[in-house]
């Protein structure tokens, strides 16, 4: 630890150097080690775990970007345990529980749907009624176990009465579900129902089209079904669910090669 804020020290120091607003000519010897040792407290003190809200350093020794202290979370539940409280948006004070999400912290398939819905907030679990039983059905027909996957919703929280998300509401908590992704990592992301894939994809296609085409979320190949909850309303739509999972069946298959 020693050897890296020296060598810290002195990379700041020949940056300064030649980039200070000041030469170091024109500077006192004492005046060069209080600035190299500000300069690297500054920097090493970012990686403390204590500070709530954190900043990066450019190559000059400049803040930039002031961060939240969750945005530096390297696992998982690190991720959950820092935003777990939140409160940034009406739904967190009307919520019974923060539901983060389940599933394998590397999956290569991630589930997304839209919000928590009434059973979800009592457990603080994504689908877990009878849209969430039907899902489980659902890949394991296709040959997937609900823990080998990764599921969470666009919301962390219960919207009342199971309205739509509202646009700041998404937006609000879209760079949880990002940091989630670049966590996890995953080759794929199914997207459930409607309102899922018109939130991250930013489109008002039908979803009919969308379920046609391959899409990409941050990167991520990505495909859209309905959601299980408009499966129960309407068997007629299991069909074509079906064909979508064998779809993503097969292009999984196909990257694993």
């Amino acid at each position: 630890m020693n050897k890296s804020k020296e060598e810290l020290a002195q990379y700041l120091e020949s940056v300064d150097r030649f980039y200070g607003d000041k030469l170091y000519a024109e500077k006192s010897e004492e005046e060069i080690k209080m600035i190299t040792k500000e300069k690297t407290n500054t920097y090493t003190s970012n990686k403390g775990s204590n500070q709530k809200n954190r900043f990066d350093v450019d190559l000059f020794g400049n803040e930039i970007n002031k961060k939240e202290d969750w945005e530096f979370s390297e696992t998982i539940d690190e991720l959950n345990s820092k935003i777990c409280h939140c409160l940034k948006c009406r739904l967190g004070p009307t919520r019974l529980n923060f539901v983060f999400g389940v599933g394998n912290p590397s999956a290569d398939i991630v589930v997304i749907g839209e919000a928590p819905g009434a059973d979800e907030d009592k457990q603080g679990e994504p689908f877990v009624g009878r849209a969430g039983q039907l899902l489980n059905k659902i890949l394991e027909a296709t040959g997937f176990k609900r823990e080998e996957v990764f599921i969470c919703n666009i919301l962390k929280c219960r919207p009342p009465g199971n309205r739509n998300p509202m646009p700041d509401e998404v937006e609000l908590c879209r760079p949880y579900l990002e940091k989630q992704l670049k966590l996890i990592n995953p080759k794929l992301i199914l997207l459930l129902g409607k309102v899922a894939a018109e939130t991250l994809l930013k489109t008002r296609l039908p979803l009919n089209k969308l379920r046609e085409q391959d899409h990409s979320y941050m990167g991520i190949k990505t495909i859209v079904t309905f959601h299980p909850a408009a499966l129960l309303r309407n068997p007629n739509w299991k069909k074509p669910t079906w064909e979508d999972m064998k779809r993503l069946k097969e292009i999984y298959e196909q990257m694993k090669k």
